[in-house]
């Protein structure tokens, strides 16, 4: 055991890194040791996570890591893998993008009602969501459910559990109780015996196995620690807020734009408004909305890459802040937009579609995807503090779109709010962190975020220019 010293193994939907981290008094040092592609597979039954390979590159990743006081695995939301009676997984897990969920959810929203379902689970209605795609499937042979994270820990540890901040992504878990729901489970006839006990942040999980011990070198007493599984949970902990008022943006494949609350917000107008009730660590609620994110993004720079067309992002940048801007507006969460394919495509026929001019180029399309996302920035977060009758005095983004200087730029234009940039890697920042708090080197959830904004290089960025423009291109949506 090496004390200060902690891997996080961070699963994201298109790319995965086992990250180590040191932490000490005034000391928040990352290293990346190991980063790998996640790559969907399509086969006939349907669209699946290649778990095996995720799963072989977090033991690589581990053994680049070396030796560690602990291990903790997070990962995006709401997929899992059913596991037989013996604790063998029956077959690839479903990628939440599958089209199987269709038309699932309005039959169990028939069937409980939307109003009932919001006021037990607080979640935003999302076809994915887990519920639906239990509602969807056979379950057979499956005895026990595990979240992704939670299935790579117990082929870590052999020990079973789910993690509340990721377990309370599925719409089985009961917002205001924090424990599962048992008319939620009855309503799609799911056997709650299915479903792990809930662990918490800081928890420990237990010990590598000899076989997970072997293939990392790492000593078979390495403890495995349950973080915020949810990878916007633990991205959310290492916010780098010193004071209140302030709003973030998790922003990677997604993003996850709203505010951090002490109890969730169930009325009839945040359920109309399509908020979701996450946990946080330290039973915080995220309060927030899902925004398709640098997705669009990144699918339209695989397409042009398929047609042999340049497609790096610092250059695709660069064009489009020299774009003219508002050439068109899309709304980013139309359903087109969702599954994965040629995105440049559904971009121009959106605009057709609305009368509005096709971005004529990458730069031209690019600068309409991130003038679009500033845009559902802007209407999420304006919408959150109104719902929760809070006020934001900074926004806060973190994650892998914080990179991108002409987001974080558009972001506070089109808010009217400054723009904090950072970490890029907070994911992993927040998982580490809640490691070394669970071995007594990390403080609370203030002092963690104050180590953050102490050691890791933020931007800053000032809104610019007038509110009119934005006022009339988000009136186009």
């Amino acid at each position: 055991m090496t004390p200060g010293q902690f891997a996080a193994a961070d699963l994201g939907a298109s790319s995965g890194r086992v990250v180590v981290g040191r932490v000490g008094p005034d000391q928040l040092e990352l290293t990346d040791v190991h980063r790998f592609a996640n790559n969907p597979v399509r086969l006939p039954t349907g669209y699946h996570w290649d778990i095996l390979d995720l799963y072989r590159n977090v033991l690589d990743g581990l053994r680049k890591a070396g030796p560690v006081a602990s291990i903790g695995i997070d990962s995006w939301a709401v997929d899992y893998g059913l596991l037989d009676g013996d604790g063998t997984l029956l077959g690839n897990p479903y990628h939440y993008r599958d089209s199987r969920t269709g038309v699932v959810a309005d039959r169990v929203q028939a069937r409980i009602g939307p109003a009932v379902l919001y006021r037990i689970n607080g979640l935003q209605q999302l076809q994915f969501t887990t519920m639906y795609q239990l509602a969807a499937s056979q379950l057979g042979a499956a005895r026990h459910l595990l979240l992704i994270p939670d299935l790579l820990t117990y082929w870590l540890t052999g020990t079973m559990g789910t993690e509340v901040t990721n377990a309370s992504t599925t719409g089985l878990l009961d917002a205001t109780l924090g424990t599962w729901s048992a008319p939620l489970t009855e309503a799609i006839g799911l056997d709650p015996a299915l479903l792990a006990p809930l662990r918490y942040p800081g928890d420990q999980a237990g010990h590598l196995l000899p076989e997970a011990a072997s293939h990392t070198g790492l000593p078979a007493l390495t403890p495995v620690t349950v973080v915020a599984s949810h990878d916007t949970a633990s991205a959310v902990a290492a916010v780098p807020a010193t004071q209140p008022g302030f709003a973030y943006i998790s922003c990677g494949t997604w993003s996850l734009a709203g505010l951090e609350l002490d109890a969730p917000v169930l009325t009839e107008a945040s359920r109309a408004a399509n908020f979701t009730n996450e946990r946080g660590v330290d039973g915080t609620i995220r309060y927030l909305r899902n925004i398709m994110g640098m997705w669009l993004l990144a699918e339209s720079q695989r397409t042009w890459r398929a047609q042999g067309r340049p497609a790096q992002l610092n250059v695709l940048l660069a064009q489009a802040a020299k774009a003219e801007p508002f050439t068109a507006i899309i709304d980013p969460d139309a359903p087109e937009f969702l599954p994965p394919g040629d995105m440049p495509s559904r971009v121009a026929a959106y605009c057709q579609r609305t009368g509005q001019p096709v971005p004529d180029g990458p730069g031209a399309i690019v600068r309409c995807i991130l003038e679009s996302l500033a845009l559902a920035h802007r209407r999420t977060l304006h919408q959150a503090a109104e719902l929760a009758g809070r006020d934001i005095e900074v926004i806060h983004l973190v994650g892998g779109g914080s990179q991108a200087e002409l987001l974080c730029q558009l972001t506070a234009d089109a808010t009217g709010l400054p723009v904090i940039a950072g970490p890029a890697e907070a994911t992993a920042t927040g998982n580490i962190l809640i490691q070394a708090r669970a071995f007594g080197l990390a403080g609370d959830l203030p002092a963690m975020r104050r180590l953050v904004a102490s050691t890791q290089p933020l931007r800053h960025y000032r809104p610019h220019g007038p509110q009119a423009p934005w006022l009339a291109a988000a009136r186009r949506i």
